[in-house]
């Protein structure tokens, strides 16, 4: 049995740049691309397979057509997505909805997502969270743009990890590249886009005022995360997020030095990107090699996999399948 290998799909934006090429070597498309969907099973932009039986395939197919490779899940559609964002220029400010907001408004599923930071410049920050203590307070503000009253902005660095559920206000600022792990979700709603035109229409970006409105969480709490170490060997085992503090999306960093040999344990199956270094993944016996920029997913039927020399990984599965 292989792991599925994939390539990435990439989104242009207002707010992107051609980092994902000069850091990731990927082969990005002219213009300021600032997504690649990297493992996406998403119908607004899924992956494509590169190897295996399943070579040439769209993810969100052969989750459909072969789920005992995902085993065999209850979910209709592939539940999660992994994002590199490059913000060459702030993104909007925005918030998503909850599964329910998002079935009933858009017909698809709500939107809690997370960060691993891959760069920032210095004195970066984030938008996340915000300062209102009722629903209409909060709309008082944003009518009345009090973006600097509103807004909470919280200094970032590499390596900083941040969990955003659904309903919570958040954006990111010029010059931060990020992992994203989320729910397989394309909903996003902005109450702020710095009065940006999109140069496809010539008018400002649509805003979401009341969408915003209804689907912010009020009063916003800081997430309290339980992170984990555990040290094998030479190399790392970071766990981020897991039950029940996360319920859509377990999420590890590896910090391999050597050999580190993995199990599926109760994981139907593991998304896995390497930021960092490189080396060889094993499995059943066969090696592949694995570079910053390599993404691919280890299939229900794999038990054991071993991941040797040097490089950084985030893996992330489903919480129910």
């Amino acid at each position: 049995m292989q792991p599925i290998f994939l390539e990435p799909y990439f989104r242009e934006k207002i707010w992107g740049g051609r980092k994902l090429a000069d850091i990731f070597h990927y082969d990005i498309p002219a213009g300021d691309i600032g997504e690649a969907w990297v493992i996406s099973g998403h119908k607004n932009g899924p992956s494509k397979i590169t190897n295996g039986p399943m070579k040439g395939e769209y993810l969100d197919k052969a989750y459909v057509d072969h789920p005992e490779y995902f085993g065999n899940p209850t979910s209709k559609v592939f539940p999660l997505l992994t994002k590199i964002l490059d913000a060459e220029d702030s993104l909007s400010v925005q918030v998503h909805p909850d599964d329910e907001y998002a079935r009933i408004h858009e017909n698809d599923l709500g939107k809690t997502e997370c960060w691993y930071v891959l760069d920032a410049d210095p004195g970066s920050y984030l938008i996340y969270g915000h300062h209102a203590k009722t629903k209409e307070e909060l709309a008082e503000m944003i009518k009345a743009g009090d973006w600097d009253d509103l807004l909470r902005k919280v200094p970032v660095k590499k390596g900083d990890f941040f969990y955003v559920p659904s309903g919570t206000i958040h954006a990111l600022t010029k010059g931060i590249m990020v992992l994203e792990s989320q729910q397989s979700s394309d909903t996003t709603y902005r109450l702020y886009d710095y009065d940006r035109v999109d140069k496809t229409t010539g008018k400002l970006r649509d805003l979401h005022i009341q969408q915003s409105i209804d689907t912010t969480t009020v009063p916003y709490v800081e997430p309290k995360l339980n992170v984990e170490e555990q040290v094998i060997g030479k190399s790392k085992i970071t766990t981020y997020l897991q039950p029940p503090v996360s319920k859509y999306f377990y999420v590890y960093k590896l910090d391999v030095d050597g050999e580190l040999k993995l199990t599926k344990g109760t994981h139907p199956y593991q998304l896995v990107s390497i930021i960092a270094g490189n080396g060889q993944l094993a499995v059943d016996g066969e090696s592949y090699d694995v570079k910053k920029g390599t993404n691919f997913i280890i299939p229900a039927q794999v038990e054991n996999f071993t991941l040797v020399g040097e490089m950084q990984a985030i893996i992330s599965a489903p919480t129910e399948n």
